[in-house]
C-alpha cells in the first residue's frame, strides 16, 4: 500500500519507491530543520533516523546519499555525519536541491535522444567556464560512483556528476534545460530500465567514461571532451535500449 505516494511495508514502516529518493531526502532536510540542526551539525544514526521518522534504514541510506551528492552533507571516517550549508549557487542559478523538477516519465529513447543532442554541444563550454571549484564537486561525485554500494547510490552520484558538469558551464538557461532531462531520470520509466540493464561491470565503465570526460574538461580539451561524451551517451544508449538510437 502508499501513504502520500510512500509504500509502507509489513512492519508499517514507510519504504521509499524507486526513484524517489529526491522526495525523501526533502523529508530529511525538513526535520534536520524542524530540530533546529544547522551547519556543522553531527546528525543522529541511520538507525535513529528510520526511528524518528518512521522509513526504513535503506530509504534513510539512499537520501543521506542523495543529500551527500548535492553537497547538503558530509561523512566524515570515525567521526559521523554532519550536515553542511547549502552550496552556494553562482551566477544567479538556483542551487541543484532547491531547482529539482517533478519526475516525468518520457520515454527513454526520447530522453537519449536529447541528451545526446545536448551534453556534447556544451562540452565547450565547460571546458572555458569551470572553475577549480567545479572540477573538485566533479572529483566529488566520481568518488561518490566509485563508492556506490547499490544501483540507487550509482545513480545519484550519476545524476549529481552530469549535473555538476552541466553547471560548470555557468549558464543559468543550459541549467534549466538540462533540469528537464534529470526531470525525465527521476521517472518510474527510465528508472525501471536503467535498472534492469545495469551490472556492476557496466557501472564500471560508465565511471571510465565519467573520469575521460572530466580529465578531458580539466585540460581544457575541448574536442576530447565532446568525444568522450559522445563515447559514454552512445554506450549507456546501448545498454539501455539494445542499440535503439
Amino acid at each position: 500500500m502508499s501513504v502520500g505516494g510512500t509504500e509502507v511495508g509489513r512492519a508499517g514502516a514507510r519504504v521509499m519507491p524507486s526513484g524517489r529518493g529526491r522526495g525523501l531526502a526533502e523529508l530529511v532536510l525538513a526535520a534536520f530543520e524542524r530540530d533546529g540542526l544547522g551547519p556543522g551539525s553531527r546528525l543522529p544514526t541511520e538507525r535513529q533516523l528510520a526511528a524518528d521518522l518512521g522509513i526504513t534504514r535503506t530509504g534513510v541510506r539512499h537520501a543521506l546519499a542523495a543529500l551527500e551528492a548535492d553537497g547538503r552533507i558530509s561523512r566524515e571516517v570515525g567521526r559521523g555525519t554532519f550536515l553542511r550549508a547549502a552550496p552556494a549557487a553562482p551566477d544567479g542559478e538556483l542551487s541543484a536541491s532547491r531547482s529539482q523538477p517533478t519526475a516525468t516519465d518520457f520515454a527513454p529513447a526520447d530522453v537519449m535522444t536529447i541528451r545526446r543532442l545536448l551534453e556534447p554541444q556544451a562540452m565547450p563550454l565547460v571546458a572555458i567556464w569551470a572553475t577549480a571549484r567545479d572540477f573538485g564537486e566533479m572529483e566529488r561525485c566520481l568518488a561518490g560512483g566509485d563508492a556506490a554500494a547499490s544501483f540507487e547510490e550509482f545513480e545519484t552520484w550519476d545524476l549529481a556528476l552530469h549535473r555538476c558538469i552541466i553547471g560548470a558551464a555557468h549558464s543559468p538557461l543550459l541549467a534549466a534545460l538540462y533540469a528537464q532531462i534529470e526531470s525525465a531520470r527521476h521517472g518510474q520509466v527510465w528508472g525501471d530500465l536503467k535498472r534492469r540493464s545495469t551490472s556492476s561491470q557496466r557501472r564500471d565503465l560508465y565511471q571510465q567514461d565519467h573520469r575521460a570526460i572530466v580529465t578531458a574538461l580539466r585540460e581544457r580539451d575541448s574536442d576530447a571532451a565532446v568525444e568522450a561524451m559522445r563515447q559514454h551517451l552512445s554506450r549507456v544508449a546501448e545498454h539501455l535500449l539494445g542499440g535503439a538510437r
